[in-house]
């Protein structure tokens, strides 16, 4: 499709079709053409039905909203298993005084009647939602107004598929259904969410008189990004009060007077400026390869290969004889929802029935190459009705600070969202062979194995059968110290370094922030990696390069804070204060990322913590310290047995075949600011407490690893890869996490630290662990 696309982009002219060139003359007569293609499609006949082209799915269900002849006697009713984009109808009925409802649909099925099963559907109602304070009356609330109806073909959090005969049943018996319903009267139009079903079984519009579809082309042919349509009944389209007027849309207009006489085409009167022209040639070739392919095919090959996937997930089952997989699927609406489409949610559970974390199996896919969808995929009210979660429960999560799209996957013991796996015309069995080899592999334990204590024990993580004396009776040394002044660029080295009540004097005292007040690291862009830094503690200046920049920037400690201002930064959950510097500093960091930014530094003059916005202080280990801008904790350790231990593992996979190349991780990769000789491999992580020197430190726990330990910095650039993560994802999964290093923090009170003079770490010190 994508060379057809480009083909026909790169040899033929378009213009804009409000125009009359031939080259806008013939792009009306192809946006024509494909207005056809697409009532085809859903085989909605011209007499019938108009095509109106959006910007997506979600600005076609806007404009039935803002423009639905809305009164305070009409009602907008949804089923519960709707995308937030349907939900946000409601705002538009509810700001017009007009009802709103929330329901499930329930059936009782008899048997023995002459054309064998017969449903008799029922609405369960929630409560009745409105905005104005005014009380109506039974009776006032009965009489004529337009009432919308909405649901899905096809549930994108469950699959569940709806089925048409809805339509007929609220058009054609809304008093019967709605009985004892102030609503039951009114005219009922409604509304079907095909976005999601009608990549696979698009409905049918010759056989159900649905008054409004909506769609998005990307979900059928995955290409073009942002173009939908609204597919609307004539006469429904009619109903529609359209306030905005743009060009296109005009017959004619004056500017200095109120006049305007709008198109009378529904197509030319709804959509609103230049169509996205180039983007409906394009879905030409779309439509090309499913008729060659057929949509009965495709329904097929996808709806087997989703019930191959779920028969294999459901039938995985742990050592101990548990359960791993809980797939999202309800079986209780025989009639009116009897099919499924081509996907399958879901959650993993470990052999003791707690959950792994969709984030957890998110991460691990993509290390192996699999991408997926997790969450609630903006269906709050199927996401609650399968994950079972209340509304006690939805909010009890959004006060721990959970919203759409972050990491809290699990809260009070309960997901927050699923796993999607999702299949079109391109998938193939191997995909679907591929994924449950990958969950087998990561999430299922099996007897006999070795290497995967985190599939077998309840302590996640395995260390070599030795008797936990010796692995303590062992010396162990300082091999290194590294210092990151400015967070997320390249630290410098030291064979001694002062401490300070934040952990290491400078450490991760300075940032750079973007103009629109993000604060920016590798995970986007990872070319920061190529600053480096260096401090001289005797002429109290930081010496900064780039390759990016000719010269090299030296910025006193002392006194280049007075000309930048102090302003706010908001970092894991935490507000703090920080200082700014100069435009010339700026610019230069600027040019070094290739982005605009400012530099800023942590402000010790006034409290550390200026607003602590989360109860659980975000991803903040150490709460009880002074940190600066360090993710977690004040210091960070790693163990050159433990790095050493994680090569060999890597140089056995390459040679397993699993990777091409053998790949050698140094220590700087993790970025210690500590790494420690001795010992054997992974002792530390039983270390409650360790002295070195003089000083004394507390084990606040493993480091959680992320996507950073695999940007490599080589002589041509930065790259990415799948190491260490991989192998570490194999062998150091500890529930949910990806384990290794582990987070300090200075044993002593600040006073003690600030007032004394030897407060210094050096290389070569002895270090003790539990040694209090």
């Amino acid at each position: 499709m994508m060379e057809a696309v480009f083909r026909d982009l790169t040899t033929n002219v378009y213009g804009n079709p409000h125009s009359q060139s031939d080259s806008s003359s013939a792009t009306c007569e192809i946006v024509r053409e494909a207005r056809q293609q697409v009532l085809e499609y859903f085989n909605a006949s011209p007499k019938d039905y108009k095509c109106i082209f959006t910007s997506g799915a979600s600005a076609a269900l806007k404009l039935v909203g803002e423009a639905f002849p809305w009164s305070q006697k009409s009602c907008f009713m949804y089923t519960m298993e709707n995308h937030n984009s349907v939900l946000g109808i409601r705002e538009y009925a509810l700001s017009q005084g007009a009802a709103a409802i929330a329901v499930d649909i329930e059936e009782t099925v008899h048997h023995g009647v002459s054309n064998g099963i017969a449903a008799s559907v029922s609405l369960s109602q929630h409560q009745i939602q409105r905005r104005n304070e005014e009380k109506f009356l039974e009776e006032e609330l009965i009489g004529d107004a337009y009432n919308l109806f909405a649901f899905p073909s096809e549930c994108n959090f469950s699959g569940l598929r709806f089925s048409l005969d809805l339509v007929k049943i609220i058009k054609e018996d809304s008093e019967k259904i709605l009985e004892g319903s102030p609503f039951c009267n009114g005219r009922w139009m409604v509304l079907v969410d095909a976005a999601k079903g009608c990549a696979t079984e698009p409905p049918d519009l010759s056989k159900y008189p649905v008054d409004f579809v909506v769609i998005s082309f990307y979900k059928i042919f995955g290409y073009p990004t942002g173009l939908g349509a609204l597919i609307a009944r004539n006469d429904a389209a009619k109903l529609l009060k359209k306030t905005y007027f743009s060009g296109g849309t005009v017959a004619a207009s004056i500017a200095d007077i109120d006049f305007v006489k709008r198109r009378e085409g529904i197509e030319e009167l709804f959509e609103d400026g230049t169509a996205s022209f180039l983007s409906i040639a394009s879905i030409r070739h779309g439509f090309k390869i499913l008729n060659s392919l057929t949509i009965s095919a495709i329904g097929r090959h996808t709806a087997a290969l989703a019930t191959y996937l779920r028969k294999m997930l459901l039938a995985l089952r742990h050592e101990n004889g548990a359960s791993v997989c809980k797939v999202y699927k309800s079986d209780s609406l025989k009639v009116l929802c009897r099919e499924w489409g081509p996907i399958v949610s879901f959650n993993l559970k470990r052999p003791d029935g707690s959950w792994f974390g969709y984030r957890e199996v998110e991460k691990l896919s993509s290390l192996s190459g699999i991408q997926l969808r997790t969450g609630c995929f903006c269906n709050p009210g199927a996401c609650a009705k399968y994950l079972g979660l209340s509304h006690l429960d939805l909010r009890s999560n959004m006060e721990a600070g959970h919203v759409c799209w972050d990491d809290y996957d699990i809260l009070n013991g309960k997901p927050t969202g699923a796993v999607r796996v999702s299949f079109g015309y391109m998938s193939s069995y191997e995909d679907a062979k591929k994924f449950i080899d990958f969950v087998k592999s990561s999430f299922v334990s099996l007897p006999n194995q070795t290497g995967l204590g985190h599939h077998l024990r309840e302590r996640s993580i395995p260390f070599p059968d030795k008797g936990l004396e010796s692995r303590f009776t062992s010396s162990f040394f300082l091999k290194s110290i590294t210092i990151y002044p400015i967070k997320s660029c390249a630290g410098f080295s030291t064979e001694k370094w002062p401490l300070s009540i934040s952990g290491l004097r400078y450490d991760r005292e300075w940032l750079l922030k973007s103009l629109t007040g993000e604060i920016l690291t590798q995970k986007k862009l990872p070319e920061m990696c190529l600053i480096s830094t260096s401090i001289d503690l005797h002429r109290g200046i930081m010496f900064v390069e780039s390759p990016r920049c000719k010269e090299g920037l030296q910025i006193n400690l002392k006194s280049d804070l007075q000309s930048g201002g102090r302003e706010e930064v908001d970092l894991y959950g935490q507000r703090f204060e920080a200082q700014g510097y100069t435009n010339e500093v700026n610019n230069w960091f600027s040019l070094a990322i290739g982005r605009t930014c400012c530099l800023l530094r942590y402000s010790m003059s006034n409290d550390y913590l200026l607003l602590n916005k989360c109860k659980n202080g975000g991803m903040r280990r150490d709460m009880q310290s002074r940190v600066t801008f360090a993710n977690e904790a004040q210091f960070l350790l790693i163990s050159e047995e433990s790095v050493s231990d994680l090569n060999n593992r890597i140089s056995s996979n390459v040679q397993k075949g699993a990777f091409e190349m053998p790949v050698q991780i140094n220590p700087m990769r993790f970025r210690p600011n500590l790494v420690i000789s001795g010992g054997e491999p992974y002792v530390e992580d039983e270390w409650r407490n360790l002295k070195i020197g003089n000083k004394y430190f507390m084990s606040l726990g493993g480091c959680n690893r992320c996507q950073m330990i695999n940007v490599v910095h080589t002589a041509g650039g930065v790259q990415k890869s799948n190491e260490p993560l991989a192998t570490l994802a194999s062998y150091r999964r500890s529930k949910g996490k990806i384990l290794f290093g582990i987070l300090l923090r200075l044993h002593e009170t600040d006073n003690e630290v600030e007032q004394e003079t030897d407060s210094w770490l050096q290389v070569g010190q002895e270090v003790h662990p539990n040694s209090f």
